[in-house]
C-alpha cells in the first residue's frame, strides 16, 4: 500500500493524524499533513482507510 497527500488539497485540519498517529502528522511549518511511515503493517490499513474516508477535502489516497 502506498499512502500519498495531495498538498494542494491538505488543508492542514489535523484529522488524519487524530485518526492514524503513526502514519500522518501534521508539518507546523507547512500547516499541511505528511505520512511519516511508508513500512504499513496489515494492522495499520484499516485507520489508513478510515483517515483517507474521513479526508474533509479527500487530500489522501492509498493504493
Amino acid at each position: 500500500m502506498k499512502v500519498k497527500i495531495d498538498k494542494e488539497l491538505c488543508t492542514g485540519c489535523g484529522l488524519c493524524e487524530e485518526t492514524c498517529p503513526d502514519i500522518f502528522k501534521l508539518n507546523e511549518d507547512e500547516d499541511i499533513a505528511e505520512v511519516i511511515k511508508n513500512d504499513y503493517e496489515e494492522s495499520d490499513e484499516e485507520c489508513i482507510e478510515e483517515a483517507v474516508e474521513s479526508c474533509p477535502t479527500e487530500a489522501i489516497s492509498a493504493d
